[in-house]
């Protein structure tokens, strides 16, 4: 009679201080909320990809390489420009007249002597009377030759306007276009995988975030659990005391007891709430919905280590993405090596005045020397090519040493999912026990305790445990590069949830 009494005014004591710890840790996570809604692991992921800040960065870069590659996709076809030229010009020369002199002079003397002659034929003129007129009249052809200078200078001046239409088509580069072309397409590509492997970063971000909130609500109900255990055996404990069955000792063990489950209590709380505000943070939202994804186990595999070993370079970001740092090695090798070569190009221009001025041709350039050493670009160039197949080889070694790590600690996660479960029985069995010998005095207070903890941790190690196995999980899957796949392993019949 007297234990159901005691039973009966422990229990209400219970009830009222689990109502208050109810009430505290309702009323500090309602302060955080300002409206409670259903949110799953998939909403959370979807959510999180759509509207983070890394997502808008990653968009914005993609549509930036993308817009890259169509700028140079026509490079290679004639360049058309449209020219105007404005200039005003001033020029004087000295142009020498000697040579315009005695050309003068002998044209002059040659004209008048011979029509002197052709009149003396006619008229039968003495040489005495013809000859002195032919001196007189050659020097004074010299002496007027000789008025005019021996160099005239020449002013010219003009301000000119004339718009032109130019053309001009290389016709040969070394390689020059279709290596640019070729990098701007990889680039395009590379962004693309890039953001898949952000995507992939997220996605693992989320799934830390929000099965650990879970997972601190887990040790926090646990922790409580505990506590308010504790508090039912101290209370048990402190009206044996008074009813003379118990020792002050035992009664205090108890104490202690509660004291501790009180200390990781509000640890647990701590975590919760520190583990709710990130996930908040990452979201970008101000209150936190109530989680409906719990934590979970499955209990089988659905592909061995090595299937995932043979197939993760097919699907992993990181191993295509540096694949195509490779390919755009290569053709920097090209771009490098075309630099060398000689170029070909035809050009035409056309005046749009009135002058129609037009020209036509076909050009070559080959550079002789300009001060760069461009054997040693190409050698650099192969340098680059080599270091980035060697580092995806060894990013390789690392991928297969994670996903066979973590294909080890999944499945370790998993036999002691089945070890655990099979253990609760026996461990709540043996608090049952425990509690009965110490109310017939055939116990102590210390083994009261331990089958306490014992439960206690149990469920801690539960949550613990389903928590490894879910990391090991999505870092598995997002070694093997198919991290999107995570929610399938969610909803599986061969699951076991913690709740």
């Amino acid at each position: 009679m007297f234990f159901k009494t005691t039973q009966n005014m422990y229990n209400q004591k219970v009830q009222t201080r689990l109502k208050f710890l109810l009430l505290c840790f309702t009323g500090a996570t309602l302060s955080q909320l300002t409206y409670a809604e259903s949110l799953s692991y998939v909403q959370a992921e979807q959510y999180f990809i759509e509207h983070s800040y890394t997502t808008q960065a990653n968009i914005a870069l993609n549509q930036a390489t993308k817009l890259q590659a169509e700028a140079v996709k026509n490079i290679g076809l004639p360049r058309v420009d449209l020219n105007v030229r404005a200039y005003k010009f001033h020029t004087e020369t000295d142009i020498p007249l000697n040579s315009v002199k005695n050309n003068l002079e002998q044209s002059l003397s040659q004209g008048v002597n011979d029509h002197i002659d052709h009149w003396q034929s006619q008229n039968n003129i003495p040489s005495t009377i013809v000859d002195p007129l032919k001196q007189g009249l050659t020097q004074g052809i010299q002496n007027g030759v000789g008025l005019i200078p021996d160099k005239a200078n020449v002013i010219l001046e003009d301000e000119v306007i004339r718009p032109t239409i130019s053309v001009m088509m290389p016709l040969y580069t070394g390689g020059v276009t279709t290596a640019t072309k070729n990098i701007a397409h990889l680039n395009a590509e590379r962004s693309e995988l890039n953001s898949k492997q952000q995507q992939d970063i997220q996605r693992f971000e989320m799934i830390q975030a929000y099965f650990n909130v879970q997972l601190q609500q887990q040790l926090f109900a646990s922790s409580q659990f505990n506590l308010t255990s504790m508090q039912k055996h101290y209370d048990n404990a402190l009206k044996l005391e008074q009813a003379g069955f118990i020792s002050k000792g035992q009664r205090m063990q108890f104490e202690v007891a509660r004291n501790n489950a009180q200390r990781v209590n509000q640890n647990a709380f701590s975590n919760l709430q520190s583990s709710q505000f990130h996930l908040k943070n990452l979201l970008n939202q101000s209150s936190i919905e109530k989680l409906t994804t719990p934590l979970f186990v499955n209990r089988e595999q659905s592909q061995s280590v090595q299937q995932l070993l043979a197939s993760y370079s097919e699907s992993s970001s990181l191993v295509k993405k540096l694949q195509t740092d490779t390919q755009l090695a290569n053709e920097n090798i090209k771009l490098q090596s075309a630099s060398k070569k000689p170029t070909l190009f035809a050009f035409g221009e056309y005046s749009l005045d009135s002058d129609q001025n037009w020209i036509v041709g076909v050009a070559a350039r080959y550079n002789l020397f300009s001060g760069l050493d461009k054997n040693k670009n190409v050698q650099a160039a192969q340098l680059q090519k080599q270091a980035t197949e060697l580092l995806t080889a060894r990013t390789q070694q690392e991928i297969e040493n994670i996903i066979y790590k973590s294909y080890s600690e999944l499945h370790s996660a998993q036999q002691n999912n089945q070890l655990l479960q099979n253990n609760e029985p026996a461990v709540m069995e043996n608090l049952r026990i425990q509690q009965l010998s110490f109310k017939e005095e055939m116990g102590t207070a210390t083994q009261v305790i331990d089958a306490q903890n014992q439960l206690s941790i149990l469920k801690a190690e539960k949550a613990l445990n389903s928590y490894k196995y879910i990391m090991s999980l999505a870092t598995l899957l997002q070694s093997h590069g198919s991290l999107e796949q995570f929610q399938n392993y969610i909803h599986q019949s061969n699951t076991d949830y913690i709740r």
